[in-house]
């Protein structure tokens, strides 16, 4: 081999690793800028011509404060400082807003990476600058957007206390005349009961089956305000003992029906125990009432899925049409007349409204004439109580 060729390869490498070097440099997306020791700027891309409105060969030579807002000037001679002192590839100014400036003066906020670039034993910095305003945009929006959300969070989370607390106030109230109605209807019905006309007495039943069902209708509106006012702290609940308590208080219902019960072993879990007991009520009181003509056969249970448990009280009664699933949770909902079913309209929106605040969720599938069952999640939160 020549001497010729042995010199001609490092040369080549070294013209190819330039080449390469400068077709990076003015094909990045973004603009770079190189500067010595002193913060001249020796060479910048095409991108930074763009960006900062100079053309290249003014950009040469002039301190790389040109770039900057008066304003920073102070600090950025501070970190270039700093740099040159432990240079290294990073940001610059991490953590701070830092800020551009066009040669128009107008101002655009940045990021910028710091690189050391060594050239015949003088240390020179390449600067990535970034322009992030369309992102600083989107942050600013979201933050608003958060704002916003918060703010309407705040509103509707009063709005529901105060709510609560004219429903509580409201029913409270209605009671003590409801109860002299109440009273002075069945005494008038006690005393002249087939001494009035037959019409008499039908008014009469009437007057005292709507004072019964007024009374009912605030007594379960009274308990639904007070699951927020009147909700009591988390405990570990052992759902067996629990289950076995709404049964007795069914008891009666349950017999009278004839209703056959399948239960499995549930588990223990983290929560309000006074609501759970009264959801598995609610839930086993609707599948006895909405029952068919054929005894009741209700089935009890759970199984785990992921972080929480997911429970299902099933029942072979009439059934939900489809179109109702949702609506059945709202308030005063019903499906059936006072006269074919007893109730309020709140059984299932106290429900709704217990599990919610267990951070869970209640639904149902139904078919008509089959049967529904009712589903209702809740987080496991082992060991977390409020």
């Amino acid at each position: 081999m020549h001497e010729d060729e042995i010199t001609a390869e490092p040369v080549k490498a070294l013209l190819a690793e330039k080449m390469l070097f400068q077709r990076v440099f003015e094909l990045a997306p973004d603009p770079i800028i190189i500067v010595d020791q002193t913060g001249t700027i020796v060479l910048a891309n095409a991108e930074a011509e763009q960006k900062f409105g100079y053309k290249i060969s003014e950009l040469v030579k002039m301190p790389m404060e040109i770039l900057i807002p008066q304003r920073y000037h102070k600090e950025h001679v501070g970190y270039r400082e700093s740099y040159s002192q432990s240079p290294r590839v990073r940001p610059m100014g991490s953590g701070l807003d830092l800020f551009a400036k066009h040669s128009n003066g107008e101002e655009f906020p940045v990021e910028v990476s710091l690189s050391p670039l060594r050239i015949d034993d003088e240390l020179m910095v390449i600067a990535l600058v970034r322009d992030i305003s369309e992102r600083k945009l989107a942050e600013a929006s979201i933050k608003e957007k958060a704002k916003a959300l918060e703010f309407a969070n705040a509103e509707l989370s009063r709005s529901n206390k105060e709510l609560e607390q004219f429903a509580y106030i409201a029913s409270h109230d209605l009671q003590e005349p409801l109860r002299s109605i109440s009273a002075a209807c069945q005494l008038l019905e006690k005393k002249y009961h087939g001494k009035l006309d037959a019409k008499a007495d039908e008014f009469l039943q009437y007057a005292v089956d709507g004072a019964k069902r007024m009374q009912n209708l605030i007594e379960d509106l009274l308990k639904y305000s007070r699951l927020g006012t009147k909700a009591q702290n988390f405990q570990s609940v052992d759902l067996n003992p629990l289950l076995r308590q709404v049964l007795e208080g069914l008891q009666a219902s349950l017999q009278e029906a004839g209703a056959n019960l399948t239960i499995d072993q549930l588990p223990t879990i983290t929560a309000d125990r006074s609501q759970i007991f009264q959801l598995l009520q609610n839930l086993i009181a609707n599948a006895l009432k909405f029952r068919s003509e054929k005894p009741p056969e209700i089935t009890i249970g759970y199984r785990e899925v992921g972080d929480a448990f997911e429970f299902f009280v099933k029942d072979n009664g009439i059934g939900i049409d489809s179109k109702y699933f949702t609506h059945i949770f709202e308030v005063f909902r019903r499906l059936h007349n006072a006269e074919s079913y007893s109730g309020t309209g709140i059984g299932l929106a106290t429900c709704k409204k217990i599990v919610e605040r267990h951070e869970g969720r209640i639904w149902v599938n139904s078919e008509m004439n089959k049967g529904s069952t009712f589903y209702f999640s809740l987080p496991k939160r082992v060991g977390k109580y409020e």
